[in-house]
């Protein structure tokens, strides 16, 4: 075994049984002991301890008492971030590894020196772990809408990264990703790692250009760094992500879309393509950050690897493998790559406000692994509005045809990025005049990918009900009302026989078939 992933000292597990035992003592309860590969965590009914292990890793240092100090303070500074009701400070543990106790938070020790230092938490319910359930089938679109919505937050207030040199930029995107793959290829052969190697290695030249273009653009910033599913927790009606990465800044001053990638990674090897591609609409529509679609595959890809690599170092390091039901990320890893580049199509939607233009747009994305791009939100952002602010409230006006062109322009723009990086993509608006659906065909020729139009019609009744429900719920980006309705109505063009012979009709008075709906969509060619 490498003499740097050796087991820690028995003292120091002398010293975790000890401590178990005087907390089960001090409440009276039993306490839970977890381990991971780099700390042990106990559980009291109230409150959770956590230790990092004496250990140096190829990717973290906790060998000294100095270090483990640091990286405890680090822990609770950077996790007070996105949780900070979880974080309640760091405290000494003090006495000796045979007898020890828990001191006060930023305590220094009573009668002695500290021989150790823990993170001391709130303890959050059993089973509230997004792992725990998505496991228990109860982890739900809307808590990921709140994660996305509250992380596309966090990003945007997060400390920039400096500026650096297009040279740079490219290295520290790429060397994490050379370096686990050298790690897992050192550690044993493995039929998927060649494949995969082989095709990071033909991303590297195709994003040369995107990785400085991030940096220009202040996508690189002081991230989580470690979002996978068993790092976020359900707390009441919140969604919060915790245990972030504190020992290593190189891996946690990161492009937002490398945070990204993590969830929506740790959601595909889970078998839930579906909730990624919802999380990643909610994110997207949140943030506005179409562009970091573009290299959103090649963070997934290295995120798989990554908890490939801790698989394996924590089979070294406590002997005990991951969980059975957990997902084999080797695999993951080579999926993500054999799919990249895959069925880019362009499914432009079309009908009048109320139509169910959106509603089946957000099921069917989830469905095909498409991007969506929607009209009423990007028109919003072009005004710095967010998508729930009525323009009205802010005495603009954001519905003039210079407004309407921009709206265009950008949701072009944005949808050829996303389907040059190899995704589906609809784009989710009215398009009730000819000249705006035939310049989005005229992108998918250009771009050589089928091209589909969604005609969602609904009874005049069912329109105004819905409109009227909608604008009375104030939770939409749409601003239609039914004099909006009225005007649509007496002004649109409807669709020519062209069209008509591409559309894919759609009477949404009744449920709809999804399914039958997205196969019918992948017929077009």
């Amino acid at each position: 075994m490498d003499p740097a992933i050796a087991p820690p000292e028995s003292v120091e597990r002398t010293l975790i049984d000890a401590l178990r035992t005087r907390l089960q003592a001090d409440t009276g309860q039993p306490v839970e002991l977890q381990e991971t590969h780099i700390s042990w965590v106990l559980l009291t009914d109230r409150l959770a301890y956590k230790l990092k292990k004496p250990l140096r890793l190829p990717f973290v240092d906790f060998s000294t008492l100095a270090l483990r100090k640091h990286f405890c303070e680090e822990e609770v500074r950077l996790n007070r971030r996105l949780a900070p009701l979880l974080y309640l400070g760091v405290v000494p543990v003090c006495g000796t590894a045979q007898a020890p106790h828990i001191g006060e938070v930023g305590g220094v020790g009573d009668g002695g020196a500290p021989i150790d230092y823990a993170v001391c938490m709130q303890r959050f319910a059993p089973g509230a772990l997004l792992s725990e359930r998505l496991a228990a089938g109860e982890l739900l679109p809307a808590h990921l809408d709140r994660l996305a919505r509250r992380l596309a937050d966090f990003h945007r207030d997060a400390s920039v990264a400096p500026p650096a040199s297009p040279g740079d930029a490219v290295a520290q995107a790429v060397q994490p990703v050379l370096k686990v793959l050298q790690q897992l290829q050192a550690g044993g052969d493995s039929p998927y790692l060649d494949e995969v190697r082989a095709w990071v290695n033909v991303q590297m030249p195709a994003l040369q250009q995107a990785w400085p273009a991030r940096r220009l653009s202040d996508s690189v910033r002081e991230c989580h760094g470690d979002l996978h599913l068993a790092n976020a927790v359900l707390i009441g009606d919140e969604v919060t992500a915790f245990d972030c990465l504190e020992f290593d800044p190189a891996l946690r001053w990161i492009d937002v879309m490398s945070d990204v990638a993590f969830l929506t990674m740790d959601l595909k090897a889970h078998g839930r393509s579906d909730l990624a591609f919802g999380f990643i609409d909610a994110y997207l529509q949140h943030s506005g950050d179409y562009a970091g679609v573009r290299v959103l595959r090649f963070y997934e890809v290295y995120r798989a690897l990554v908890r490939a690599l801790v698989a394996r170092v924590r089979l070294q390091v406590t002997g005990t493998a991951s969980p059975a039901a957990s997902p084999d990320y080797l695999a993951c890893a080579r999926q993500l790559a054999l799919t990249a580049g895959g069925p880019a199509r362009l499914l432009i939607t079309h009908g009048l406000s109320g139509s169910g233009k959106s509603t089946l747009a957000g099921r069917l994305l989830a469905l095909a692994g498409a991007i969506r791009l929607r009209s009423d939100v990007e028109r919003k952002r072009l005004f710095g509005l967010d998508a729930l602010q009525r323009s009205v409230d802010h005495a603009v006006d954001i519905y003039t045809p210079e407004a309407t062109r921009r709206t265009f322009d950008r949701l072009k723009a944005c949808a050829r990025t996303a389907l040059q990086a190899g995704y589906p993509v609809i784009v989710d608006a009215a398009f009730l005049k000819r000249a705006e659906r035939h310049a989005f065909q005229a992108l998918a020729d250009e771009l050589g990918v089928p091209f589909s139009i969604l005609h969602c019609q609904a009874s005049e009744a069912q329109l105004r009900q819905r409109l009227a429900a909608r604008n009375l719920g104030g939770n939409d980006a749409s601003e239609a009302d039914v004099k909006v309705l009225e005007h649509q109505v007496t002004d649109h063009e409807p669709l020519d026989d062209g069209e008509r012979a591409i559309a894919l009709q759609v009477v949404t008075d009744d449920a709809v078939d999804v399914a039958a709906l997205h196969a019918r969509w992948l017929l077009r060619v």
